[in-house]
């Protein structure tokens, strides 16, 4: 379980303006910003669960993953993890977390990945039998098979991600925080640690805490999400209800014969807007709270030879865009 109350942090950050001059009158009186990277931020998380945690950059989303695993001391609230405080019981606690940051190793550079995965077993004190056994099994899953024996300076950063990923687990946390886990990544090596994030929550009940700006990784593996933003919490919820509440929109898309009038050209009821016309295809929007789907189909069709018809609603990018909008972060 983690609990998380009334979190506060400030950074006073240090400004000046460009110029010799400037930097000079900085060294006798420098002037400063206080950024309020999280302000009052309380939720919950049950065992298990797999949460997407979203928001712009500099919405505080790190600075929460942070205060989280230990990193950062808050200045004032509380957060409880599996009955520790993160900053204070620091060693009990980081034997249950795994942290993946997109932008950070905790592979040594120099020497090969194997080498990288034996220290962290020592460090964390794993088992021998069991550390080959779940060697084997993230080898297979990530195919890290022919990159093991390689410095990780020459790893290619889709190579390096699974091999972080890999690293994270190696000691079995019960919660892992992934911060961009897919960046770099291609379409076939996506789809596999999307699957092996799915199958650690599914067969050992993994908590994940998911921080990413691609909506597909939020979809594909979480069914709550928090906004954050401006360092505060401005929604939680389950992702299908929030997708329910804000997707009244609609887009229909038209194939038709070359040579049909398109149906672009006729005058179109309330509640349909054209969003763009080619030869033999048209794509409209719907607002479904004025207009039916199957009313705005009739009416699109109308005396046409309709070679093929498509109706999507909104993608989880425009939600998370029109959610961006709404709170106006």
């Amino acid at each position: 379980m983690i609990e998380v109350s009334h979190l506060h942090k400030t950074f006073r950050v240090a400004r000046r303006n460009a110029g010799i001059g400037e930097a000079v009158r900085a060294l006798f009186r420098r002037e400063y910003t206080e950024i309020h990277a999280l302000d009052d931020i309380s939720f919950r998380i049950a065992d298990g669960e797999m949460v997407g945690y979203i928001g712009p950059n500099g919405a505080g989303k790190s600075s929460s993953i942070k205060v989280m695993s230990g990193i950062l001391t808050p200045d004032s609230g509380s957060c409880v993890i599996d009955g520790c405080v993160p900053w204070r019981d620091r060693r009990a606690h980081v034997a249950n977390i795994g942290v993946v940051f997109g932008q950070r190793s905790q592979l040594w550079w120099d020497v090969p990945v194997i080498d990288s995965f034996d220290l962290i077993r020592d460090i964390y004190r794993v088992a021998e039998h069991q550390y080959h056994t779940d060697l084997d099994e993230l080898c297979d899953l990530l195919d890290l098979g022919e990159i093991l024996r390689t410095p990780t300076r020459q790893l290619s950063l889709g190579q390096r991600m699974r091999c972080e990923i890999a690293a994270s687990l190696i000691h079995r946390p019960r919660i892992i925080f992934l911060d961009e886990p897919t960046i770099g990544l291609d379409a076939v090596s996506k789809l596999a640690v999307r699957e092996f994030i799915r199958r650690i929550n599914r067969e050992r009940g993994t908590t994940v805490i998911l921080t990413t700006h691609d909506m597909q990784d939020i979809e594909a593996l979480t069914e709550r999400i928090i906004l954050i933003g401006r360092g505060k919490i401005l929604l939680d919820g389950a992702l299908d209800a929030l997708k329910a509440k804000h997707s009244a929109l609609r887009r229909i898309t038209v194939r038709f014969a070359p040579g049909t009038p398109s149906p672009a050209a006729r005058p179109l009821p309330d509640g349909i807007t054209l969003l763009s016309a080619d030869e033999g295809r048209a794509e409209f929007g719907v607002d479904t709270a004025r207009l039916s789907v199957s009313a705005a189909i009739e009416c699109l069709t109308r005396d046409i030879d309709v070679r093929d018809l498509a109706v999507t609603g909104q993608s989880t990018e425009e939600l998370v865009v029109s959610l961006y909008e709404e709170f106006r972060i």
